[in-house]
């Protein structure tokens, strides 16, 4: 049975990766490292906060939550009537329904939820041509890009009010992986590129399509990680709960650097930066606690660590193993 339509003003929709105020800087390290992460608690105090985000997966760390099932995904499979909006905020680009007020039902449910959670925007996260860019890792290692699509509390008709909520928002996060292929589902946001060049830029895409169309399948869906946290950028309100999905999005090296060559940072000096690197760094888990989904497959692709020293004895060890061979009985 589907859940009810929700009737939502988004009058602040822009400004849900809410910046600090125009007197105190932020940016990333790779446009300058004096008010990079390192500094932004001193932008805001949240940033320093007991439950901030990202953070590292820690597959030793984690506890399976059999009450983590399937999430009920409403309107996330039909083309929305109006369009999607692609703006560059200075920081990242997201995509979001054009116009002030979302009459479209699209939003998440179940899964261990508390409430029914609205779309409100999607964005992105990306390394360099010589360093990957997502804000979570797994396992210590980072991926080259990150989806997050943000959604608010349907209990709420403001984010100011969400954000006093530690459960107003909810993010769903996804990881891309480098294939020899385009996917052709990133199309559209990619040929919009070009016309968010700078800082307030934005363009209507053409055509409209499915936001489950740039997800994995979904049966894949069930796979996934759970944990309290908070927004990435400043202010860092602590008011996230974050899903964050073992299966990944395929993109190719060649649609990944359009990413990287095409969107500019908001200016710091007179000399445009080129956007990459616009990741915050994972941030200490401290007394949270993170579950994993009742399908995740928690180790999938642990990674195997061996110091040096027993390098060197497995490579002796295959060294004598062969002379064996060749000498014979």
């Amino acid at each position: 049975m589907e859940t009810p339509g929700y009737f939502l003003t988004l009058i602040t929709f822009p400004l849900i990766l809410r910046q600090a105020s125009a007197t105190d800087k932020w940016c990333y390290d790779s446009q300058d490292i004096n008010c990079g992460p390192a500094h932004w608690k001193d932008v805001n105090h949240n940033c320093g906060g007991e439950n901030q985000s990202p953070i590292n997966f820690d597959w030793t760390r984690m506890r399976r939550d059999q009450n983590l099932g399937g999430i009920t995904f409403q309107g996330y499979d039909r083309a929305p009537p109006g369009m999607w909006r692609l703006m560059n905020n200075g920081h990242s680009v997201l995509v979001q329904l054009e116009g002030e007020t979302v009459i479209w039902n699209m939003n998440i449910s179940g899964g261990g939820l508390p409430n029914i959670f609205q779309v409100l925007q999607f964005h992105f996260h990306w390394g360099s041509p010589t360093s990957n860019g997502s804000e979570h890792t797994v396992g210590g290692n980072q991926y080259p890009m990150e989806l997050h699509i943000v959604h608010l509390s349907v209990k709420y008709q403001s984010i100011a009010d969400a954000m006093k909520d530690p459960s107003g928002l909810a993010v769903l996060g996804f990881f891309f992986t480098i294939a020899e292929a385009d996917n052709p589902n990133y199309n559209t946001i990619l040929a919009g590129l070009k016309n968010v060049s700078s800082e307030g830029n934005f363009v209507d895409l053409e055509p409209t399509f499915r936001l489950d169309s740039l997800l994995p399948s979904t049966n894949k869906l069930t796979r996934y990680y759970r944990y309290q946290g908070s927004l990435t950028t400043p202010d860092c309100e602590e008011a996230v709960i974050w899903t964050v999905f073992e299966d990944t999005i395929p993109i190719s090296c060649a649609q990944l650097k359009v990413f990287m060559d095409t969107v500019h940072f908001g200016a710091i000096g007179e000399t445009p930066v080129k956007m990459r690197n616009n990741f915050r760094p994972p941030q200490p888990l401290k007394n949270r606690k993170v579950y994993a989904s009742k399908d995740a497959i928690i180790n999938h692709s642990a990674p195997v660590h061996v110091d040096w020293l027993t390098l060197v004895f497995l490579l002796l060890l295959g060294h004598i193993g062969a002379l064996r061979v060749r000498s014979g009985p």
